[in-house]
């Protein structure tokens, strides 16, 4: 299969650009507890896509910062949606409502809300870790996919395939547009990626380390400080999850060790860990999701600034792939 894409004097010609109306097919990755609307306004202002992470909001929460975005943008702008969220629908409710133009959906069934969202006008996008999903999307009725590689942080796939390996997987499977995701942070990574047969790439953990991310300050710094290694897949028995190794993933892996039952896992687990490291700073006994690229993040700074340095890398590596 052959796919048009061409570098302009405004940015990037290809079919993700065209779909979502941006400059540059980089899509801001709708994270828990990191992509409120300062972070995705700020995005689509610098020619990407931005997005809401609408996991951690309640329906209210959402409303607020979808108003807020469109407020901050003129540019298109979109909400990640978790189908596994208990008031799913209430938040479907609040994005046909707002009028938001697209939405990029994960955790569960495509076929559920696709069409329903479709019929009011709204670009759907869905997140896989497989070909065979990425497929079923297709059937779904999806405008594109987004397939994540198990580099990726939080919540990933239990086939544990690399982005590396599933592009190209993806790539053979499909007719519909390509998003890239897991363990993208640089344009040199990008370029790989469009060579592999994606359109577009999907960054999650370099933009958790910009002023205008909603995480905890202490979370940012300590991605900074992660080396290699220093991420790991976990929870397997309950949803695979990759983060930073502190003292609450030690315990986690000696109930592994000790071949802890699924409910043993759960009550360890507990609730709202999650946000009480990734929001609250509780840099101990908070549950810290981050991208193995985290080891390559040595700064913290505008989420305007990555994108065009991002950009800036590509480009020239398109001219010369072989120059480091």
């Amino acid at each position: 299969m052959l796919f048009e894409g061409k570098i302009t004097d405004n940015g990037f010609d290809n079919r993700i650009t065209q779909l979502f109306s941006i400059q540059y097919p980089i899509i801001q990755a709708g994270m828990i507890w990191a992509s409120g609307w300062r972070l995705a306004s700020a995005v689509s202002n610098a020619g990407g896509l931005g997005l809401i992470g609408a996991g951690s909001m309640y329906p209210d929460v959402l409303r607020e910062h979808i108003q807020q975005c469109k407020a901050a943008t003129s540019k298109p702008f979109g909400v990640n949606l978790p189908l596994l969220y208990p008031d799913i629908d209430k938040h479907i409710a609040i994005i046909i409502e707002e009028k938001v133009p697209i939405v990029f959906t994960s955790a569960g069934n495509p076929k559920t809300w696709t069409a329903k969202l479709k019929e009011h006008g709204i670009t759907v996008v869905h997140v896989v870790s497989s070909a065979k999903f990425a497929k079923k999307c297709e059937d779904a009725g999806v405008d594109a996919v987004v397939a994540e590689g198990f580099e990726a942080g939080g919540h990933n796939g239990r086939e544990e395939t690399t982005t590396l390996c599933l592009i190209p997987h993806v790539r053979q499977s499909i007719s519909i547009p390509l998003i890239a995701a897991g363990g993208i942070a640089t344009g040199r990574a990008m370029y790989a990626m469009i060579a592999l047969g994606a359109e577009g790439v999907q960054i999650g953990s370099r933009f958790v380390c910009t002023p205008e991310a909603s995480s905890h300050q202490a979370f940012k710094e300590a991605i900074v400080a992660a080396n290699e290694g220093d991420t790991v897949l976990t929870l397997k028995e309950l949803t695979p999850v990759r983060l930073i190794k502190n003292e609450f993933y030690q315990r986690v892996a000696v109930a592994e060790e000790n071949c802890a039952t699924k409910e043993q896992m759960e009550e360890l687990l507990g609730r709202a860990r999650a946000k009480k490291g990734m929001f609250e700073g509780d840099m101990v006994e908070g549950e810290l999701e981050i991208g193995q690229i985290s080891s390559m993040i040595k700064d913290i700074k505008p989420a305007a600034n990555i994108l065009s340095e991002i950009w800036k890398e590509f480009t020239e590596t398109a001219k010369n792939p072989f120059r480091f």
